[in-house]
């Protein structure tokens, strides 16, 4: 499975909680987090569609540069998933519903295809934003934590909102953590 990747033109984030201005390069990122299928070939067709998880941040740090990028920074992603319009959520401010995205009450409980969620796309295209894995960035935080984003299977919506922040060790190799990559076009 080729790797799509989808430009996202740049512009000024207004990040985080005090909408700090962080001026945003244009970049290519993959459509969704990478997937077994990307990493692996000959993988039956439902497990190589779900995101690769389990990784630490070294790991999917390494992986993100043998696929010709890296992991996004915190801002870039909080730019991606919301917009210069702040979206609340990555599709617009429609409140949460399963067919948006994978979250704690959608009652799968692990994680889905990363197509399985349409209706809950970006404006550009790009899947699973919200929901399915949290995805590592290159944000450190304090005691060698690592910005996570967009909330996973485990979640409560309001983790899966554009502007909130998590953390987790960079050693950390979670079933709920996965990655997606960027690139200068």
């Amino acid at each position: 499975m080729d790797v799509e990747w989808i430009e996202v033109p740049g512009g000024t984030c207004a990040f985080g909680d005090r909408a700090k201005p962080i001026e945003i390069s244009t970049l290519l990122w993959t459509r969704t987090p990478i997937t077994w299928a990307q990493l692996e070939d000959g993988l039956p067709d439902d497990r190589g569609r779900h995101p690769v998880t389990g990784l630490t941040h070294a790991q999917a740090d390494e992986f993100a540069r043998a696929l010709g990028g890296r992991l996004p920074t915190s801002a870039e992603w909080e730019w991606m998933a919301g917009g210069a319009a702040r979206r609340t959520w990555p599709w617009g401010e429609q409140q949460w519903t399963p067919e948006l995205a994978n979250l704690r009450d959608s009652g799968l409980d692990t994680t889905s295809p990363v197509d399985a969620h349409p209706a809950g796309a970006t404006p550009e295209g790009l899947l699973d934003v919200a929901g399915n894995v949290w995805e590592w960035t290159l944000r450190v935080t304090m005691g060698n934590g690592v910005t996570l984003r967009g909330g996973s299977y485990a979640s409560q919506p309001l983790y899966a909102r554009t502007t909130f922040l998590n953390a987790a060790p960079a050693e950390l190799a979670s079933p709920g953590i996965g990655f997606r990559v960027v690139r200068l076009p």
